[in-house]
């Protein structure tokens, strides 16, 4: 993994940043922070009717908008100091570096096209359903066509160390299990979670840990019932009791509509998680 983009909007951008950086050292990779800003603005009536406002709203609106990509910038540049990152052109000899990137238009447009040429994309922690941040980072899901690495509200002290595999036997995970492989290659430790509620046809926990282990990668399985328990709930739980610091999740097995009306895993660990998220579709 050489080029992260990590998305710096106008949410909580330091623990993506923090989160951006401990990948970076990881693999050597540049960082590029992108910052969207919208180039028009309109008041929508009930998501389908919607008008422009007044030009001096939007004047306004723009110099908002202006001064918020500034204290974005403020905030990557600060980070990236922090940890001694240069600004520029890559380092001679290897190390992480960095650059800016300002791009108009939706953010989460935005991101679901530029992510596709990097190798993966950094979001925040959506700190509610239905936001801005979650539409951001289900774009960069469906749009990106890349792994997307979900930050934790708080900064992360590290990352890929000890992880935990959410296996389920379906396609969309094993698809993140191969994006994954520079994690899961570098981990101390690996521990592949499978739970009876949400598995589908397909391979064990112990046939994954199996292949994980062909490659040299220290991996154990475990299944388990889940009870009167929701799966999301306890891959996040089993994560906080071995000190897990990287979580790999196969986003939305299930659709998207039918995980906002009856839940579902993938929606349970992005709105619970206090720990960074590999996921992929």
């Amino acid at each position: 993994m050489k080029n992260l983009l990590a998305v710096v909007g106008d949410g909580n951008a330091t623990p993506v940043l923090e989160t951006a950086v401990l990948a970076a050292k990881r693999f050597d990779a540049r960082i590029v922070g992108l910052n969207a800003l919208a180039s028009e603005y309109a008041v929508v009536f009930g998501g389908e009717m919607g008008f422009s406002i007044s030009s001096e709203v939007d004047r306004t609106l723009e110099r908002e908008g202006q001064d918020r990509r500034q204290q974005a910038r403020a905030v990557f540049d600060a980070v990236m100091k922090k940890h001694g990152i240069a600004l520029g052109a890559a380092v001679p000899g290897g190390g992480p570096s960095a650059e800016w990137r300002e791009e108009t238009g939706r953010q989460n447009a935005v991101v679901g096209a530029v992510g596709r040429v990097f190798d993966l994309i950094v979001v925040e922690h959506p700190d509610k359903p239905a936001s801005f941040a979650e539409a951001t980072l289900e774009d960069a899901l469906f749009e990106g066509g890349r792994p997307v690495l979900m930050a934790p509200p708080t900064a992360p002290a590290s990352l890929g160390e000890t992880v935990l595999l959410a296996w389920n036997g379906a396609t969309e995970t094993a698809r993140t299990v191969a994006f994954g492989m520079p994690f899961l290659k570098r981990a101390k430790r690996v521990a592949v979670i499978s739970v009876d509620s949400a598995m589908v046809p397909g391979p064990s926990a112990e046939e994954m840990a199996n292949s994980l282990k062909a490659h040299g990668i220290n991996a154990t399985a475990r299944h388990i019932a889940a009870g009167n328990r929701q799966a999301g709930e306890i891959f996040l739980a089993e994560a906080k009791a071995m000190s897990a610091d990287l979580l790999i999740k196969g986003a939305y097995t299930q659709s998207r509509l039918r995980q906002m009306i009856f839940g579902g895993a993938t929606r349970q660990i992005i709105a619970g998680a206090d720990l960074p998220v590999l996921l992929a579709h």
